[in-house]
């Protein structure tokens, strides 16, 4: 017989493996999508027969699948799953419902670390961008998380979120100057600038998938000292949480999971924030849940964003850095007007 109390608690999961569930098969269906769509619609069957290496897939079709989508959808995947999970931490540490992983100064030191790349050291390809846009993003949130710290009360939220703004700032700055004053590095870094999975291989993705995977590892690791400083400090210090290593830990996973997510595919913007509003209203605040739900919903609205602008612009694609925002937007409105928005 089951218990007046156990069974709301069973009922919560139920509906929650309900929702990871039915969120899974969206992400399937994106997947499809983004193999499947674009200036060249591809059938699903020739997909099939594509990935699978069958009889006859040397035709045009098979090599846009395996050169082209494939390496596409998986960058797409990894990016949003890694935006939707810094997202969900960043929103936890500063207590911020509108903090988004560049809060840090992520993408402003993602973005001067390219620009200086290629206006110092002539790099031009996807590939260097990637360990400048590394060092630029994790030297910058390291300096922001250090000037939060400082004084009696540490890294608390309000000193994250200023210290964070006003680094962005402070390289944003930086990295106009140069655009403005070498034209050459502007033409060649202005895409990145705006959010694209264009042009993106699977050789970059195992250069940044051990970052990945740290992070993703350090994010679960701090999920339950996560659910505390819902609480408060104090409230979090007297259930037996060391507040600054959660603090830190967090901190930590966030610059690589944005760091990598930034230098492959640029600064995309609101799926970090975005994605967590939409997975606590289907799942609650536990991080646990709201982590796993996040990822999936990451990267199944940045393939779906990058889908629609294939679609959307005839010979054409509509980065997906723009599409994001035009859909998140809205998402993220009718989110607040529905119900009252919770950080963590």
């Amino acid at each position: 017989m089951v218990s007046g109390r156990s069974a709301p608690r069973r009922y919560r999961r139920t509906r929650r493996v309900a929702y990871v569930c039915a969120t899974v098969g969206v992400l399937t269906v994106a997947v499809l999508a983004s193999l499947a769509l674009g200036s060249r619609h591809i059938a699903p069957v020739d997909v099939w027969n594509a990935l699978w290496h069958r009889a006859g897939t040397d035709s045009p079709d098979a090599i846009v699948v395996r050169s082209l989508r494939v390496p596409r959808t998986v960058v797409g995947l990894l990016v949003g799953a890694a935006m939707g999970m810094a997202g969900v931490l960043m929103q936890g540490l500063t207590r911020n419902p509108i903090a988004d992983p560049g809060l840090l100064g992520v993408n402003a030191g993602a973005a001067l670390g390219i620009v200086t790349g290629i206006s110092v050291f002539g790099i031009d390809s996807v590939a260097g961008y990637i360990w400048f846009g590394f060092v630029g993003a994790g030297l910058a949130a390291f300096t922001g998380f250090v000037l939060a710290a400082r004084g009696r009360d540490g890294a608390s939220p309000v000193k994250l979120t200023l210290a964070g703004a006003a680094l962005a700032s402070f390289l944003g700055a930086v990295t106009t100057s140069v655009l403005i004053l070498d034209a050459r590095t502007f033409d060649q870094v202005r895409f990145w600038l705006v959010g694209s999975l264009t042009g993106r291989d699977l050789h970059v993705t195992v250069q940044v998938l051990p970052f990945l995977a740290v992070g993703a590892v350090l994010t679960m690791a701090v999920a339950r000292g996560m659910d505390a400083l819902i609480l408060g400090d104090d409230a979090a210090t007297g259930l037996g949480h060391r507040v600054a290593r959660t603090r830190a830990v967090g901190a930590l996973a966030v610059t690589l999971l944005s760091a990598a997510a930034v230098a492959v595919a640029g600064p995309i913007g609101f799926v970090g924030l975005t994605v967590p509003h939409v997975a606590r209203a289907m799942v609650g605040s536990d991080h646990r849940w709201v982590l796993v739900m996040s990822a999936l919903l990451g990267a199944s609205l940045l393939l779906f964003a990058d889908v629609a602008g294939r679609l959307v612009v005839a010979d054409g694609e509509l980065q997906a850095g723009v599409v994001t925002a035009l859909l998140g937007a809205p998402v993220l409105v009718a989110v607040v007007r529905r119900r009252t928005v919770v950080t963590a």
